[in-house]
């Protein structure tokens, strides 16, 4: 491993100084939190590209055998690197997206019968370099790994250069970026209030029938985008809107995918596994008092409450699948965290992963995660399917990394915006459960969603 340190740049500013490379990539820790939100990093790039479409794999464009999650070990298998521990999490490996629909190929659900195609099931991109900024830290270290090069020498020069090369690029100017006024889109989604409220009163009645506790039930939104839309200069305006510690901008091809999520799915390091399930959403107000209030009422919400532990007993039972035995534990329950535009009830379940096994495991034994699907997971996922009849894709999959070392962190693609150039796709959902009002869920959603309404309507880039 070959490192240099540069002063600490802003994560947006230096990847705005990368835009044009290929497979430009930024997990962007834009909330700032000592735990949650530490880091950031930035890539670009990539000497190689691992897909899975229609249940195959494929390494550069050429079929890799094998079920998808074997298909990416054997792809990743070369290029294992022991870590150096005084650098950031991250020091090299892939960084990409697993799609909600993937799941359908880890367990027996119904696979949904509408999907518009704009996702491949996985997509990550392998990165020799990255930038890595520690914020409490106040630092920002270049990192590379001289890979794809296996001979010592080859590897060691090409490294070098590789960082002569990053460092140049982030030593000059930030290109000034031009986002004019955006109309607001004209947003369509595939339900109305009053077709929402029905789909709520369905979930309520399969709880009632005793087939599931709760599940969670989205809306597809979909606006075409303007001639020369911008997409960088979006995300930089919804990071400013709605920071959030597990924020992303990647670029695939002519796919955009720009995210503000608030919540971890798994993190990884070396054998402990997090997850940090969110259930429970009250919106935020600008009168401090009714803010507080209402952060209160969030707090001694029962509905709410029950909601989130049902979740923890769930992922708990998802953990105990791959974790060592008795380790899984629950060391936050139902903790609160306020963000731009909304506070959250939060919990954390860890455990200790199992001897034998590692992070695709981990992934194959959780995925997708329990926040977003509802207990019992696999029930909830077929009903979740009949009721919103359009794939999910990558809303309520996970976008992050895993390290040429095996670690892993990622996030749930939920305050995810899909762009392809022609249009803007988002979905916002919540948490269905016998106590739910069907349109105080319907408001829930139009919450969870206003800020990246907003960020595409104003016209500064921050």
């Amino acid at each position: 491993m070959w490192s240099r340190a540069i002063p600490l740049l802003d994560p947006a500013a230096a990847a705005a100084r990368l835009r044009g490379r290929p497979g430009l990539a930024l997990l962007d820790s834009a909330m700032r939190h000592d735990a949650l939100g530490r880091y950031s990093y930035l890539a670009a790039d990539p000497f190689g590209s691992f897909r899975v479409r229609g249940g195959r794999a494929f390494w550069n464009g050429a079929p890799v055998p094998g079920a998808p999650l074997e298909a990416l070990r054997a792809v990743l298998a070369p290029w294992r690197i022991e870590p150096d521990p005084d650098l950031p999490p991250f020091q090299g490996g892939a960084i990409g997206t697993i799609a909600y629909d993937f799941g359908a190929s880890l367990e027996q659900v119904a696979p949904s019968a509408r999907r518009a195609g704009l996702t491949d099931d996985m997509a990550f991109n392998l990165y020799p370099t990255v930038v890595a900024f520690d914020h409490p830290a106040g630092t920002c270290h270049l990192i590379a790994t001289g890979l794809p090069e296996t001979d010592p020498d080859a590897r060691a020069r090409k490294a070098e250069a590789d960082l002569d090369a990053l460092e140049a690029a982030l030593d000059r100017p930030e290109p000034r970026v031009e986002a004019g006024p955006v109309a607001s889109l004209a947003w369509r989604s595939n339900f109305t209030p009053e077709t929402y409220a029905r789909a709520v009163e369905r979930v309520r009645d399969y709880i009632r029938a005793g087939d599931i506790y709760q599940a969670n039930i989205a809306q597809r939104f979909e606006a075409a985008l303007p001639p020369g839309f911008d997409a960088f200069a979006f995300y930089r305006r919804l990071r400013a809107r709605n920071p959030a510690p597990f924020a992303a901008y990647l670029e695939f091809g002519d796919l955009t995918v720009a995210s503000s999520s608030p919540e971890r799915f798994l993190r990884l390091d070396g054998r402990q596994v997090e997850t940090r399930p969110i259930k429970g959403t009250a919106p935020r107000s600008a009168d401090p008092d009714e803010d507080r209030a209402r952060a209160a009422a969030l707090l001694a919400s029962d509905k709410e409450r029950a909601e989130n532990v049902m979740i923890v007993d769930l992922l708990r039972n998802d953990l105990s699948r791959i974790c060592a035995a008795h380790s899984v534990a629950v060391p936050s329950l139902c903790g609160l965290e306020t963000y731009a535009g909304v506070h959250h009830l939060v919990s954390a379940v860890t455990g200790t992963l199992r001897e034998g096994a590692d992070g695709l495991d981990l992934l194959a034994a959780t995925f997708p995660g329990g926040s977003i699907t509802g207990a019992p997971k696999l029930r909830a996922m077929d009903i979740i399917t009949e009721i919103e009849g359009d794939a999910r894709e990558l809303y309520c999959g996970a976008i992050g990394w895993i390290g040429f070392d095996g670690s892993l962190d990622t996030s749930i693609a939920i305050r995810t915006v899909l762009m392809d150039g022609r249009r803007a796709v988002l979905q916002a959902g919540g948490g269905i459960t016998l106590l739910s009002d069907p349109q105080a869920e319907y408001r829930e959603t139009l919450t969870k969603a206003e800020r990246i309404f907003a960020a595409f309507a104003s016209g500064d880039p921050t």
